[in-house]
Order: C-alpha cells, then structure tokens, then sequence
C-alpha cells in the first residue's frame, strides 16, 4: 500500500509505541494502541486512482460526502458568482487531494485559521485554509483545502505558475477536513449533498 510521505513521522512514531508496550509487556495498553496504529497507517495510505478524464469533465478533488451545493459569491479569484460544492473528509476516508481538472495555477493563497467542524458553513469562513486557482482550457476554477476540527496542517504541493494534469496529487490536509470547490455560472454540477466522492475518479461537474 503506497502512504503518502506526510505520514511517515507518525506512523513511525506509532510503531515505536507498539513496539516499546510489546517489549515491556503491556498488553492492555498495547491492545488499545494497535488498532489506533492501524488507523494511523490507513490514514495516510495513498492509493492509486485512474479514473475518467476529459477536459469536459471535473473530478472530485477528495474523498468524502457531498455536504453543500450552492450559489455564492467568489471574489479571490472567479471574480463573481459561482456554484460551490463542498466535500467533507472523515477521519477514515483517504486525505490525500487531486486536481479536478488539467491546467495551470494563476492562484494561490494560505489564510491560518480556527479549527471548527470543517462540515458547517462556519469552517468557511474562519478555519485554516488553502486556496488553488486553476485555469482550463473551458474555464478558471478555484479548490480550497479547509483544515478540519482536529487538523492541524494543510499540505499544498505546487507554486503559482506549475502545469497540473487531472486527477494529480494537489496535497493532503491531516486528520478531517474539507474541500470546496467553486466552480463559474453555467457548469453542469452532477453531485448532490448526501453523495459520496471518491477523489481522481467522480464526476462532480461537466461544462456545457
């Protein structure tokens, strides 16, 4: 199973606990820290996901559960309305993101933040975020990475100015979060709140 590099200090770091109760015999502490060890590892797995592609198509940025679909304004980068859709990542889903689209990156922005639920409206507004504006060729869109109530760091690989293909690693957010995305007047939004998104491979949206 390929982990994602972030994990790898926390996974070994749980290791060495398992190992220091198992050497020392403490099979009740052990018993409670394997599993929890278990998760640290599931966490950061990083599989593989070829899926549809297609500059007609967007694909979901994250795993999770579709928690809004709605008409806003997005200033920083569209410029004006937009459509945004908003994927909640529980603690056991994959949290490694990928680029919905291919094109190139004309934007990028970190605000540090609180760390409310990442799935009410209020994490938008106050919690640690990234922000990634992609041109395509149909059209601009903008990814926000929202840190989540326990998340602590917000992972956003490339720079201003990098080409980036669809379903490509974007980064990682530790440990619950969200992802928006917002996407300009006129798209085709194919999920609804309640759907679950499987990141690189989901169809979100289409152009017209």
């Amino acid at each position: 199973m390929r982990v994602a590099p972030e994990g790898w200090p926390f996974i070994v770091a749980a290791l060495l606990v398992c190992a220091a109760l198992a050497w020392f015999r403490l099979w009740l502490p052990l018993a409670v820290w394997g599993p929890l060890t278990v998760w640290v590892v599931a966490f950061f797995r990083d599989p593989a996901r070829p899926g549809p592609r297609g500059e007609g198509l967007v694909i979901a940025p994250a795993d999770g559960k579709v928690v809004s679909v709605i008409p806003i304004e997005e200033p920083a980068f569209l410029g004006g309305p937009s459509t945004r859709v908003s994927i909640f990542m529980n603690v056991f889903n994959v949290h490694v993101n990928r680029y919905p689209a291919d094109g190139t990156i004309r934007y990028r922005a970190y605000v540090p933040g609180k760390f409310v639920n990442a799935a009410g409206e209020k994490a938008a507004r106050e919690n640690e975020q990234s922000s990634v504006g992609i041109v395509t060729v149909r059209g601009p869109m903008l990814v926000r990475q929202i840190a989540g109530l326990v998340a602590r760091r917000i992972v956003t690989d490339h720079e201003e100015g990098t080409t980036v293909r669809q379903g490509e690693r974007m980064g990682l957010i530790r440990f619950g979060s969200r992802v928006d995305v917002f996407l300009p007047p006129g798209i085709l939004v194919r999920v609804k709140v309640g759907d679950h998104t499987t990141a690189g491979q989901t169809i979100i949206a289409e152009w017209p």
